[in-house]
């Protein structure tokens, strides 16, 4: 079994079928045939959240909440994360939201972190075997 951690646009794409939504229907379909865990942050719960909730749609609220309550495991922001956040901006040319997103995966240990920002894909985290931008990101 493979840990991937999916960043916030990915889910985007699957749900609202924009984008890469055809890429990303099938890497979920082979990451199931796999038998791998499909990983996120609490931060991609809140970012998916922002623009339905501020346009009171609450049928797109409600199946973001019930696509990462069963298909993903939700990591935390704990103070293990945390630590890894200060690590990461203290090293690293690295947004916040990104920083982050990144934290939360070092300290889940995942195998993958697949991000549609390319920039994140050139860099190494220590706890986070492979970054790859979700063009490069296999099928």
């Amino acid at each position: 079994m493979v840990r991937v951690f999916w960043d916030t646009n990915l889910f985007i794409y699957l749900v609202e079928a924009t984008g890469q939504h055809l890429r990303v229907r099938k890497m979920r379909e082979a990451m199931r045939e796999r038998g791998d865990e499909l990983v996120t942050s609490a931060l991609t719960l809140g970012e998916l959240l922002v623009k339905p909730k501020s346009q009171g749609a609450d049928d797109l609220v409600q199946a973001y909440e019930r696509l990462l309550t069963s298909a993903a495991t939700v990591l935390p922001f704990d103070a293990n994360s945390a630590r890894r956040f200060a690590d990461i901006r203290a090293t690293k040319a690295v947004k916040v939201p990104d920083a982050i997103q990144l934290a939360c995966a070092a300290a889940a240990r995942v195998d993958l972190f697949i991000t549609n920002d390319d920039r994140l894909s050139r860099l190494v985290v220590p706890g986070i075997h492979f970054i790859s931008s979700l063009e490069r990101a296999f099928l």
